[in-house]
Order: C-alpha cells, then structure tokens, then sequence
C-alpha cells in the first residue's frame, strides 16, 4: 500500500510541476474547449490520495478501569478511485456525484495499556489497525468562478452516503477487534481549480469530509472496544480529476 502511494505522489507531482508551462503554451494558442462548460452533462475520471483518521469519545469505562491508560486515532493515508458525473445547472452552479466511487483507508488506534498481555503477544504500545473498503455515492453543489483564459476556480460542498464493505459489526471472534458499522452519512466541502487543455480538463481537488453517524457498534466484552463511546471519520483527502 505505501509503495502504491510513493508512486502516485509522484506522478502527481510531476503533473502538478508541469501545469504552469503547459498553461503559458495554450495561452499562446487561445482558449481551449470553450464550449466544455455548456455542456449539459460531462464525465471524468477521479483519483486521489486521502488522510484519514477517527474522531471519538471515552466511555465513562476508560476512567473507571486503569488497564488502558491512553487511547488515540492515528492518521493514515488511503488511495480515492471514482467516476465523476457532471450537470449544467447555469453559468457558475453544477451539480455533481460519483456514481461509482471507491475509498480504500486504514485507520489505526493506539493503546497504552497497564497491564498488557505478554502471552497473547500484546506490549505496553498496542495498535489497532482497521482496514476499510467503502462505497462512497456523494451529491455536491459546485460554484465557480468566471473562466479566466485557460483556468477556473471553484468551491463544492455535499452531503455523502458510505457502506463499508469491510466492516466487521457481525463478526463472532472478536476478541482483538472494534466493531464498526457499515453504513456512515456526512459532510464535506473543498475548493478546487480547472485548468483546460487542447482535449481533456485537469482538476486538482483537496476536499474535507466529516463523518456523523456513529460507527461504533460497541460490545461490552472487547477490552479494546468497551473503553470507547462513539467514533466518527474524518477525512482529508487530494485528488486529480481528468474530464
């Protein structure tokens, strides 16, 4: 996972480095795609990277008990895969979603505990790590600014729905896991920038998102799990759209 990642910072980068030469070359020869934006529907293809970790409070447990002294979320970095649809709906408003939207991350929590269990293989410093496949359907509201030659600014907020296709609220043996649930709901909002070329637009994107629903599918039983109240995601995340 984290070599994948090295590689798509990379090219990231490399893309990003090379806008503003690229931008200066089509000034020279016009405006590019000038009918893009009048477009009733457009389409693109979306990938990013993310940092991600969990907001939660204690349960009244963790101060009751001394065996877990501390507990903290930890941020961890995850890849975006999606398929962007775009409407028209005038000259500075569009409606957006990604009907097809993938959010690979792995969350991870850190346990401080007093008395660890050296047998079962456990240290004082105990990490959780909680992987997570998620099938995101979000509905944006887009405001731009006017189109300035070649490049365009904009701002987006939405709502979002996620599954999780990995969460484990059923699993039976649990005895080393946090139980989360599969359905989470949230906001998010982020500025981005369009900069159109002879025959695709590029968009470079960082977005914010705050999860509101609860995950915690809490069990009274799991150590791990039982010194934790709720827990709600929270997501950073860059991406680089090609329409």
């Amino acid at each position: 996972m984290q070599h994948l990642l090295r590689r798509k910072i990379i090219i990231i980068l490399i893309i990003i480095s090379a806008i503003p030469s690229l931008t200066k070359a089509q000034l020279r020869d016009g405006i590019n795609l000038p009918e893009h934006d009048d477009k009733l529907f457009h389409f693109g293809i979306n990938l990013g990277m993310n940092k991600s970790h969990f907001s939660f409070t204690h349960h009244p447990l963790f101060m009751q008990r001394d065996s877990i002294q501390v507990v903290e979320s930890i941020n961890s970095s995850g890849l975006n895969l999606a398929w962007m649809v775009n409407m028209n709906l005038n000259e500075h408003f569009d409606l957006r979603t990604y009907p097809l939207n993938l959010t690979f991350t792995e969350k991870t929590f850190q346990y401080i505990q007093k008395y660890p269990d050296r047998p079962a293989g456990e240290d004082t410093s105990t990490t959780k790590k909680i992987q997570s496949i998620s099938l995101t359907f979000p509905i944006q509201i887009k405001f731009s600014s006017d189109r300035i030659n070649n490049f365009k600014v904009y701002m987006m907020t939405g709502l979002k729905a996620e599954y999780d296709l990995a969460a484990n609220a059923g699993a039976r043996k649990a005895e080393n896991l946090i139980k989360l649930n599969r359905l989470d709901y949230g906001v998010e909002a982020g500025i981005g920038f369009h900069f159109y070329f002879p025959v695709f637009v590029l968009t470079p994107e960082i977005k914010i998102g705050w999860g509101l629903g609860n995950l915690h599918s809490r069990d009274e039983t799991l150590k791990y799990s039982n010194v934790i109240d709720k827990i709600n995601s929270r997501m950073i995340s860059f991406s680089l759209t090609v329409e």
